[in-house]
Order: structure tokens, then sequence, then C-alpha cells
């Protein structure tokens, strides 16, 4: 695993990314000498090597868009053949209206077609190759899990559904009887010396449901200064799933924890950077914003902008701006609810606006006023902070720092309205806190332009 942007990455993802960087540029490159041209005169004398650079740059991002880097799997080799036809054409058009601004900057039309033909080729059969042959290599980390922790589970299951995460799983070991998890069972928590002079594990996670008088410690000392890795599942439960699992942690685990955020250098910066973005953002995104208001005020009656009362910094209560995405009076007879999918509620506009997420553009001026950060956990209801912080355990913890008006679960979590999806969402939200730095935040804000677009996300 890579940590980049205060993320962990695996390394077969970035070895792949990186890979096909070099493939796309080779594939072009190889289209000069298909047509005889003088690769190092027309890329450095004539300075058309950032034409290159672009071209491969728009194919790469085509890729991301279309999640060619969240699950390395391939599940159709017709459907990867048209998500790198769908990456190419965005690029050629991209191209295509380049040189229509400015005809110098044009490329020639037969070095993108013998360029682009070789890319649709070269990607795919590189993508199965890596897959079939190289990915086996950096399942470097055999790995034995001990207990029975549903924390387990929720970690099986992805690692075995990731497998470019780098782990092999060789089984588990039981507490007292198995449990039913999908990898074997390959004894008791008791027999862990035995099992590891079997099996020879890189790395044991421990996650057991009772470790009192029940963790077989001189064993483990002795296996730990053998060299083998052992870590808490929580860590790898972190370090997998991208969140923190709130329903394990124990209180003395956050208050004792020294990479524990936020911190102050983090948050001074944050204000800063917050502060330009949301001036910037209300100056560049008026148009838009008022073009979108004119269409909330000409399809029903009531006020363009909705004001609510949500809960920021520290449980301080302040007014969130937004345009109006419902009927007038909504909530009239139901009360505070949470927003749902296919709201009734909502209007025929106001669908639109919150698949865009244009709906959430007045709260620049909440940044600029200073009850919110860019980034951040979504502020919540008065009402639902008091219920849920009755309900989940470490709820109010979320408030250390400014709602954002995107977040790290707004980009990981499906949309929901349930206590399990708040739960789920708080879990992002103290992995957040617990990593604030600028990098995760333009991280955060750089796949953010991918929800809006792709209309995905929590609300």
């Amino acid at each position: 695993m890579i940590r980049l942007f205060r993320v962990f990455i695996p390394a077969s993802v970035v070895a792949l990314f990186l890979s096909e960087i070099l493939l796309i540029l080779g594939c072009y490159t190889a289209a000069l000498f298909i047509l005889g041209v003088d690769v190092h005169f027309y890329l450095v004398d004539a300075n058309h090597w950032w034409k290159l650079l672009f071209v491969t740059g728009f194919v790469i991002l085509g890729f991301y868009f279309q999640d060619l880097y969240d699950d390395l799997r391939i599940t159709s080799r017709i459907l990867l053949v048209q998500q790198v036809c769908f990456s190419v054409g965005c690029a050629l058009l991209a191209a295509a209206l380049l040189g229509y601004a400015r005809a110098e900057l044009l490329w020639g039309r037969w070095l993108m077609i013998i360029g682009s033909f070789l890319v649709i080729i070269a990607i795919p059969l590189w993508r199965w190759f890596f897959w079939k042959y190289i990915l086996a290599g950096f399942q470097s980390e055999r790995v034995l899990l001990m207990g029975n922790s549903s924390m387990m589970s929720e970690v099986i299951d992805y690692v075995l559904l990731r497998p470019e995460f780098g782990y092999s799983i060789i089984g588990y070991l039981c507490e007292e009887t198995p449990c039913g998890f999908s990898v074997p069972c390959l004894g008791k928590v008791s027999d862990v010396r035995k099992i590891c002079d079997e099996h020879n594990p890189t790395r044991i996670v421990v996650g057991m449901a009772e470790r009192r008088n029940r963790l077989p410690v001189e064993d483990l000392l002795d296996i730990r200064f053998s060299g083998i890795m052992i870590e808490d599942a929580s860590d790898t439960y972190e370090l997998a799933l991208q969140r923190v699992c709130s329903r394990k942690i124990q209180p003395s685990q956050l208050i004792f924890s020294s990479a524990l955020g936020p911190r102050r250098h983090a948050i001074t910066a944050q204000k800063f950077y917050s502060f330009l973005i949301g001036a910037v953002g209300l100056v560049v995104l008026s148009p838009v914003m008022l073009l979108a208001a004119l269409a909330v005020k000409l399809t029903s009656p009531g006020p363009i902008l909705y004001r609510q009362k949500r809960v920021g910094l520290n449980g301080k209560v302040f007014t969130v701006y937004k345009l109006r995405s419902m009927y007038m009076d909504a909530e009239a007879r139901t009360g505070a609810v949470w927003a749902k999918k296919d709201d009734p509620r909502v209007t025929p506009v106001g669908k639109w606006l919150r698949k865009l997420r244009l709906d959430e553009l007045p709260q620049m001026w909440n940044v600029v006023k200073g009850d919110m950060s860019v980034v951040g956990p979504r502020p919540e209801r008065p009402e639902f902070v008091d219920l849920l912080s009755q309900q989940i355990p470490y709820y109010r913890q979320r408030l250390a720092v400014k709602p954002g008006i995107t977040g790290w679960a707004q980009i990981n979590h499906k949309y929901g309205d349930t206590q399990l999806d708040a739960m789920i969402k708080l879990e992002y939200d103290l992995y957040y806190i617990k990593h604030l730095a600028p990098a995760l935040d333009f991280y955060i804000i750089f796949h953010t332009i991918k929800v809006m677009l792709l209309s995905r996300g929590a609300q």
C-alpha cells in the first residue's frame, strides 16, 4: 500500500496507472514512426510534446471517470473495450475542440487516428495481461486472521473482492467455535504458534470479540519478535475500507491516540484556502447560480433561497443557504424528516439541481462567512443531531471540525436515509477528522467533480 494524499492506495493500482500513461504515450509515439515522422523534431524541435501529454491526460481522465482504477476486475472484455473506446473518443473530441479554437493547435489527422487505434488495441490487452499475470505478484502479504469479530467479516469480504489490495487470506483462527466466514477455519486462537509454523503468514490480524484472558499473549510476543507483523483488526479495517470502525473502537483508543486529528496547523491552513475557494467560487459560479435561481423562480412559487438551521463547529447552530429544491411548506405536515430518494416533496427542477449538486452552491457564502469549510462532514439538522447522538456512539465527535459542502463520506458512500447509513457516514467522517490535511481536502474536491457529474454519493 502506498500513502498518497493521506489516503492508502494499493501499489498495484499505482503501477497500473503509471504503466498505462507510458503505454498511451508509446502508442502515439509509435504512430509517428509508422507515418515516417522524425519523432525528435516533431515533439521537441517543433514543440508538439504538450499535445501528446494533453491527449494522454484526457484518455487517463476518461478511465478515471469510468472507475477503471477503482476496481481492476475484468468482468467483461467487451465492456472494457467499450470503456477504452469512450475514453479515446472523448480525448479526440477534446483535441478537435482545441484545434477548432486555434488551428495551429490541431494534431495531424492520421497521427490521431493511428495512435488512437493502437491505444484501443493495447490498453485492453495490457489490462488483461496485468490482471492475469502481474497482479498476483502484488499479493505479497499472507494474512492469518484471529477471532470471530463481526468486523473481520467486513474485512474479509472487502479483501476477497479487491485482489489489488495485496492481501492473500490463508484462513482464520476461531475463538470457541467456527463462524460463517468465507475463508477456511484453520484451528483455534490457542493454536496460533502451530498454525504459523505450518502456513508461514507474513501478517496476523487480531479481531477477537473478547480478548480478556483469551489472547495468547506469550505466543504472539514470540511470533512478533520472529518478524511477523501483528495488527489490530480496527487498523486493518481502516486501511482497507477507508473509514473508522465506530462500533468496536474504545474511548481510550481515541483519547491516547497520537495519530488522531485534527491538527492545529491543518485547521489553520483549511481556513485560509476554504475562504479563498469560497470567495472565488461565488464570483466564478455566479452565472450558474443566477440561471439556477431563475429556473427555481419560474417553475414553482416561493422564495429562491431555502434557509435551514444546521449544527456546525462545536455544536454551534447556524443558518445554511441552499437553492430551494422542494415545494413550499414541504415539511408543514411531516415535520423534520430525512430527504429520501425520489422524494415527492422535490420539484422537477429541484431533482436536477440536487442531481448536479447545484442547490448546494449558495453554501459558498457560508464558507466565506466562516460557518463552513469547503470540505468537512455534512452539517446536520439539530433535531437529527440530538437523535443520532443518543443512538450512535461518537456521533457528536464529528462536530470537532467545521462542516463542509463536500466531504469524505459524500464521495465514498451511496445515498441513504437510515440510521445504518448515518453510522457508516460517521465512520467516514471520523476517518476524515483523523487524517485532516490540505492534501486530503484537495483529493476530496477532485473526486467530488466525478460524484457531481455522475450523480453519485451521499447527500
